[in-house]
């Protein structure tokens, strides 16, 4: 390897998510400096060991009564619009992937997990812009879709999507898509399956 990390200030100080300026050197030899945005806390952790658990969950739920796939369409702000994605949330310290996985979709979608199908490994989405990592988990679920356990700062729209309809969301360009939920919605789309 040839390009070091040589320091790491942190620019912000937020709850939940931080900006950071990373000095380091490049395959030449020459410092330069990189900003991203982190949740977890770059100054205290090795660098090859910062990402052993995720920062959140991403839940890809399959309704088994209705045979359909659940997504929802949630305000996001960075938009200022809605955007299509799954259900997701934070990791709790000491938290399993499993018992936040269960713990989100309820809040988010008042859906109850029945049997997890499996779960990446920690993945990243967006690394040019922030180190946040996640970990998908392909579920079943079964209940009564609401939005009734949402949080005051959450704006949520249940959506129980058959393979047709997801072609024909997926066929709509003025939707904003989750990278992540794009590319499982396009593979439900082609075969019926996640």
């Amino acid at each position: 390897m040839n390009m070091k990390i040589t320091d790491i200030k942190k620019l912000t100080d937020y709850h939940h998510l931080n900006l950071f300026c990373t000095t380091y050197t490049d395959r030449r030899k020459i410092q330069k400096q990189w900003i991203f945005a982190s949740r977890s806390n770059p100054l205290s952790i090795k660098t090859d060991q910062r990402h052993s658990r995720p920062d959140a969950v991403v839940i890809v739920p399959f309704h088994i009564h209705e045979k359909k796939l659940v997504l929802i369409k949630e305000f996001r702000v960075a938009l200022g619009g809605y955007q299509y994605g799954f259900p997701a949330g934070l990791v709790d310290e000491g938290e399993s992937i499993e018992a936040s996985g269960t713990r989100e979709l309820f809040e988010e979608t008042g859906l109850n997990i029945t049997r997890v199908q499996k779960k990446s490994p920690v993945v990243f989405s967006s690394s040019g812009l922030t180190d946040e990592s996640v970990a998908l988990l392909f579920v079943e679920c079964e209940g009564k879709p609401t939005n009734a356990h949402n949080e005051a700062s959450e704006d949520i729209e249940v959506l129980l999507l058959s393979q047709k309809q997801s072609l024909d969301l997926l066929e709509d360009r003025q939707i904003k898509f989750d990278v992540k939920t794009w590319i499982v919605l396009n593979q439900f789309a082609a075969t019926g399956a996640i």
